[in-house]
Formats: structure tokens, C-alpha cells, sequence
């Protein structure tokens, strides 16, 4: 089964993260008219960057989640390298994502918290 999913990770703050909860752990919500594309990253690490460095200090807590993705569905979009040999996204067009979500594999899990510290 390994190479038939993709292993994804996404950093979100609570309010993306509610509206998974409330899908049942099963989708991402559509994105926001400024958001033309719903990005998921390679690795753990790139995610945790973004929860921890990003999402925690403007939220007030950010979350990485991990989730499979259907490989021969996944692998219609390129991976993007966003930066360094590591930050590496999927791109998928905002308008995709209620198929993308179809091609979800289990339920999406939280794997990390980071809250923002308040001594900043």
C-alpha cells in the first residue's frame, strides 16, 4: 500500500483545523477568495516550520496534520519547490479541492501543536 498513497502534511492555525474537525476529519476546507491554491507539503519538517514559526505566533497556536492522499490521483500535480532543496508543496487549484478531498485516504490527523510563546 505504501506506493499507492502520498503522505502529506499540512500546518494550519485553529480556525482551518476547526472546519476539518467539523468534516469528520475527512477535508480541507475551501479556501478563501485570496487563496487561489490549497498547498500541502512533503515532509514533517517544512510543516512544522510553518505551524511553529507562522501560524502559533499570529493565532496563538498552530497545528501540523498528516494525511494520505490517493498517489496516482496526487501525482497530477507537480511538486513545487517553494524555497530550499527541503520545502516542497503540491499545488492544487482551489477549484480541485472538493476532488482532492475525494481522493483523501483515512482520516486527517493531528501529529504536532505549537503555541506561541507570550513572552513575544
Amino acid at each position: 500500500m505504501p506506493d499507492s498513497t502520498m503522505t502529506l502534511w499540512r500546518p494550519c492555525g485553529p480556525e482551518e483545523l476547526d472546519l476539518v474537525r467539523a468534516s469528520g476529519w475527512t477535508a480541507w476546507p475551501p479556501r478563501l477568495p485570496e487563496q487561489p491554491i490549497f498547498y500541502p507539503v512533503l515532509n514533517e519538517d517544512y510543516a512544522t516550520r510553518i505551524a511553529r514559526d507562522w501560524n502559533a505566533p499570529r493565532a496563538g497556536i498552530g497545528y501540523v496534520t498528516r494525511f494520505e492522499v490517493d498517489r496516482p490521483f496526487a501525482d497530477r500535480y507537480p511538486v513545487q519547490q517553494a524555497g530550499g532543496d527541503t520545502i516542497l508543496e503540491l499545488w492544487v487549484p482551489a477549484e480541485e479541492l472538493d476532488e482532492f478531498n475525494r481522493h483523501i485516504i483515512g482520516p486527517i490527523t493531528v501529529v504536532a501543536e505549537y503555541r506561541a510563546d507570550p513572552t513575544s
